[in-house]
């Protein structure tokens, strides 16, 4: 193998391990953030705060419902195929799509943990 063959061979395994160093630091990051977010929820968020209009062909609604159950956030789910009322519902708020969330009376067309924190927040607050 040639110097120069050598050389291409190491900065290619640098260059992967930097890769995967970087990724691998970014999961941690993220898991991290996800379980402080979600302890924050878990610290504002009460039975009955929060309810989710789902559906059942819905991926986002999966991976809302997963993001809640996995951080321990109470909330409560219908599905509109399923639940007359629960279609009644979503048809009135005039949302299409799901996963939308009721937060302490508010809706929110979509999942974000973060929108869902600042909805109990505000919600929380004393009126001045």
């Amino acid at each position: 193998m040639a110097d120069s063959e050598r050389v291409t061979w190491k900065t290619a395994l640098g260059l992967a391990a930097l890769v995967v160093g970087v990724g691998s630091a970014q999961q941690w990051w993220s898991a991290r953030q996800a379980g402080s977010l979600g302890a924050e929820l878990v610290a504002l968020a009460k039975p009955g705060d929060i309810r989710m209009l789902s559906s059942e062909t819905c991926a986002p609604c999966q991976l809302a419902r997963q993001w809640l159950v996995a951080q321990k956030v109470p909330f409560s789910e219908c599905i509109v195929e399923r639940d007359s009322a629960c279609r009644a519902e979503h048809q009135a708020r005039g949302q299409a799509g799901t996963p939308m969330l009721i937060v302490r009376g508010q809706a929110q067309l979509g999942f974000s943990p973060e929108a869902v924190k600042l909805a109990l927040q505000r919600s929380a607050a004393p009126l001045r």
